[in-house]
């Protein structure tokens, strides 16, 4: 056993580190799509409103899988965007599709959690912000976000260890991640249950670690909550 640890350690840490930019990137992108997607959700304009609907429903009523093969095998060997240096680019890299892959499928559940955060704000907190004069920029970013994010994060943080757990798909388009490298390692060497247990652990200690991050976010955001509340009592 030793000796298999001693073997698959050094190989799995190369797919470790490609698992984590992958996982990383998606999951930036994710964030970026889920909040545009939650505030286009809530926009007065129908079209907009349905864009996102449509896509929500579209990315989280499919399996990330079928999407990656879309992406890759099928977007990327389209005329149009073979021949567009850009799309090209993106579209012809495994791992550039697996990115773009998870962060559109995660991003379409977190704009979910984020536009649930948002909708719980009571009304009378933002009507409160604009008769001190606020503009509607301030409002959303003094007031409306900050209330919102802490009721959806909850819900976000669980979309992070998902993301990452995505991430494993990757291997299917021919991107040599954590799990390429167990499945390689486990045709030479034959032990696949020790193989995928060093690859689990490997994959619980990203997921821990981004757990533990957001745990101290959260906390943090709930003390400066609790501090603002404070604040406002000794103003009275």
């Amino acid at each position: 056993m030793m000796q298999l640890v001693e073997q698959a350690l050094p190989v799995l840490t190369q797919g470790f580190w490609v698992t984590l930019r992958i996982g990383l990137l998606s999951i930036l992108f994710a964030s970026l799509i889920g909040l545009s997607a939650a505030l286009m959700r809530m926009s007065s304009h129908r079209s907009v409103a349905g864009l996102a609907f449509a896509y929500s429903t579209v990315f989280r009523g499919t399996p990330l899988l079928i999407q990656l093969f879309l992406l890759y095998y099928g977007v990327g060997t389209l005329d149009a965007v073979r021949h567009q240096p850009v799309l090209w680019w993106l579209f012809s890299d495994g791992a550039r599709c697996a990115v773009l892959a998870i962060a559109l499928n995660s991003g379409a559940y977190m704009s979910e959690a984020i536009r649930g955060g948002l909708q719980s704000v009571p009304d009378g907190q933002l009507d409160a912000a604009r008769a001190f004069g606020m503009s509607r920029l301030q409002v959303f970013r003094r007031v409306h976000f900050p209330l919102a994010i802490r009721q959806a994060f909850p819900a976000y943080s669980n979309e992070l260890v998902l993301a990452i757990k995505g991430t494993s798909l990757a291997s299917t388009i021919a991107v040599m991640e954590l799990t390429g490298y167990a499945r390689r390692l486990m045709s030479q060497s034959f032990l696949i249950v020790e193989t995928f247990v060093i690859a689990g652990l490997l994959y619980l200690a990203i997921n821990i670690t981004l757990l533990g991050c957001a745990w101290l976010v959260e906390h943090a955001m709930l003390r400066a909550h609790e501090g603002r509340g404070r604040g406002v009592k000794e103003a009275f």
